[in-house]
């Protein structure tokens, strides 16, 4: 099979960071951080921190993907630093979890903004978004490639037009103000305030995108490095101005515990009429958080098709490009996972495990420059090892305050990796019984 057609440049690499990051997190997770943290300091200090952890982790991906530069993501970092059977459980969760869950994730959160100015069912509407997105990007590649572009584009404006307006608006009665008083500190010290910090992780997730189809990004070993690092730092600006309208325009007793907190925040801004015109542009954001998906995950599908005979199937592209099979076996898994209607627990599920591989790739990098002192490296990330180290240090954090505050979530993703991690011996062993 001939490699894929390297077909995107540094703008369109930059934004499919932009997208794959910029979605169902910024939208709907500050009300679930507002239901433990009603501090709107410590809120706006969760999602600086945030921001801290993804360009940290950007920068780690970046080197990572100069020094082995292939599509792939996690699969391909980890099945070259720790071996194949770690590799290909990386695989299959980044397909499943990684991909699937959030394009889930977003198509859920789309059918419940939509139910806000149309009387329409949210599964339904979630189930016809995630149909629309396998039909974009599983029969070209072009077009697949325009619409993420322009899709991406205007959430960018979309967005900026938003904070510009809620910035200049008065602050609704009863919201929290932020300004830093005597009962911050005692926020940021409590259980909820590292599990919130697990749901801004999930919401800073996908400043990796790039890394999963660097096959195709031109001189990738160049412009790969530079669509993380620039993806990463435009998004930290955009969600720090989106949380402090969030804060600014919804009471707090509106705000706790609510998904649709972008909606509200539109009603107040723009009225009535104007909140269910912004609430549908920000519906349709969405979409371009879903298409971002379906372009980078089937890449991890097909990078592992590649490897192993046994899943060339679904290594195929059709006469236009696209990776059709591996598309259409992810959305399959995404659809599934909608039908459970259940937002916050696949939100908690793939916070997790998303967050646990994305540790164990960064450690990577001290791992391959101990191990492989004199590999290649065209970008090497400046003031090592402070990155890493702050990225390891706060997701450790993390996945500890989410293990007490949520251990359902927790046993869920170590039941699936050992699922996973028992499937791969009993396959070793029966390939070792078989060369016997």
């Amino acid at each position: 099979m001939p490699p894929p057609r390297a077909f995107l440049d540094f703008r369109a690499a930059t934004l499919l960071v932009v997208a794959n990051m910029v979605g169902t997190g910024v939208f709907t997770t500050l009300g679930l951080q507002a239901a433990g943290v009603q501090d709107a300091t410590a809120l706006m200090l969760l999602w600086v921190l945030g921001g801290v952890v993804a360009v940290c982790g950007a920068l780690s991906y970046a080197e990572l993907a100069a020094a082995l530069p292939r599509s792939g993501g996690e699969y391909n970092f980890l099945t070259r630093i720790y071996g194949p059977a770690l590799g290909e459980m990386a695989g299959w969760i980044s397909s499943t979890v990684g991909f699937a869950a959030p394009v889930a994730l977003a198509a859920m959160a789309f059918g419940r903004y939509v139910a806000t100015f149309l009387a329409v069912d949210p599964l339904w509407t979630a189930l016809a978004a995630v149909l629309a997105m396998t039909a974009v990007h599983a029969f070209d590649l072009d077009l697949g490639r325009r619409f993420q572009v322009l899709s991406t584009a205007l959430k960018v404006a979309i967005i900026v037009v938003f904070c510009i307006a809620g910035l200049l608006v008065a602050p609704a009665p009863g919201a929290l103000s932020v300004v830093a008083g005597q009962d911050t500190l005692a926020a940021v010290m409590t259980p909820a305030f590292g599990l919130s910090l697990v749901f801004v992780s999930y919401a800073y997730s996908g400043w990796n995108a790039a890394t999963y189809v660097t096959a195709e990004v031109r001189s990738p070993q160049r412009l790969v490095p530079r669509a993380l690092i620039a993806g990463t730092l435009l998004v930290t600006l955009l969600y720090l101005a989106l949380n402090m309208v969030f804060l600014r325009t919804v009471p707090l007793e509106s705000l706790a515990g609510t998904v649709e907190v972008g909606a509200l925040s539109a009603g107040y801004v723009f009225g009535a009429e104007g909140g269910k015109i912004m609430s549908a542009a920000l519906s349709l954001l969405l979409l371009s958080t879903m298409s971002a998906m379906v372009l980078a995950g089937p890449r991890v599908i097909e990078a592992m098709a590649e490897d192993r005979p046994r899943l060339s199937f679904f290594s195929a592209r059709n006469v236009r490009g696209a990776p059709t099979r591996a598309v259409v076996l992810q959305q399959g898994i995404a659809v599934s996972l909608v039908l459970t209607d259940s937002f916050a627990a696949v939100l908690a599920l793939a916070g997790f495990t998303l967050t646990l591989f994305a540790l164990l790739t960064v450690a990577g990098v001290v791992v391959l420059r101990v191990r492989e002192p004199g590999l290649p490296r065209p970008f090497r990330i400046p003031l090592y090892p402070l990155p890493p180290a702050i990225y390891a240090l706060l997701s450790l954090i993390s996945l500890v305050m989410v293990g007490v505050e949520q251990p359902g979530p927790v046993f869920a993703g170590l039941a699936l990796l050992l699922l996973w991690w028992a499937v791969l011996r009993a396959r070793a062993a029966a390939a070792l019984r078989s060369r016997r």
